[in-house]
């Protein structure tokens, strides 16, 4: 079947399945309605029920099909029960945004050992549980519709220094680390991958900082910079993902403009 041309550049992602972690709140919550507003059927995962259904409400009401599946992705058995769900009812997904994640700043000498693991947990375990879940499905399409992207949400601090956030940096340069190496294996398999690595976004994320020094650098960074919307990345994830299937943007760093590092 023939596309119309204006059709496609106005919803380029239409047929497409999409997926969500961390859908409930920020990035996750904007990419959503954004990738929804492209074309994609989106299914959208995060532990708050209720803010999910609130998503799913809006999506459809601005004309879009969407699923919520409340799933915390630090749970194995819960992120494979959603993926078995997103293939009954929508025949898998070729879209991931794996962008599940938590920033709790503080000094390494504090030894908040339940803060490392929270990161951890959630950063990497996770992450890595939703790519096990999802990727069979990623590999699957692409093989059948030429293309699928797995596009997970890093973070200039994975190449950046910033004191105190040292476990949150170390968890970030692993998924943009980890997206370089699954490009290597899945690109041929017409899989692309990206990181999105954005400077300083206003979100829930900085609500959950409980470090004195961390809450007054950012604080007093709001007077020196205009920072990013979550529907700035948003977009950001839209453009990776209405490229031709011959263009993979592998890494993109997106930055307030007065954000020098």
């Amino acid at each position: 079947m023939t596309t119309h041309p204006a059709h496609s550049s106005v919803r380029p992602l239409s047929g497409r399945v999409a997926v969500v972690t961390g859908a409930s709140s920020g990035i996750g919550e904007a990419t959503a309605e954004h990738l929804a507003a492209l074309g994609a059927r989106i299914v959208v995962l995060a532990r708050r029920a209720d803010r999910l259904a609130e998503l799913v409400a809006r999506i459809e009401k601005d004309g879009g099909q969407a699923l919520a599946l409340p799933a915390d992705v630090t749970d194995q058995a819960a992120v494979r029960a959603a993926a078995e769900r997103v293939a009954a009812e929508f025949g898998g997904a070729d879209l991931l945004f794996n962008n599940a994640g938590v920033m709790l700043p503080a000094p390494v000498e504090e030894l908040a050992t339940e803060q490392w693991q929270r990161q951890i947990d959630l950063n990497v375990t996770g992450l890595m549980n939703v790519i096990g879940a999802f990727t069979p499905q990623l590999v699957a399409a692409a093989a059948e519709r030429g293309v699928a992207d797995l596009i997970n949400t890093s973070s200039i601090a994975a190449q950046n220094i910033f004191p105190n956030f040292a476990v949150y940096s170390a968890t970030k340069a692993y998924v943009t680390h980890l997206s370089r190496h699954l490009r290597a294996e899945l690109g041929a398999k017409n899989v692309r991958v990206s990181a999105i690595e954005p400077g300083i976004v206003g979100t829930e994320l900085q609500s959950h900082v409980t470090d004195a020094g961390a809450l007054a650098w950012l604080e007093d960074s709001k007077g020196t910079m205009e920072w990013l919307t979550p529907e700035d990345v948003a977009q950001t994830v839209g453009f990776v993902a209405s490229l031709p299937p011959r263009a993979n943007l592998q890494q993109v760093t997106l930055m307030p403009t007065a954000q020098a590092s």
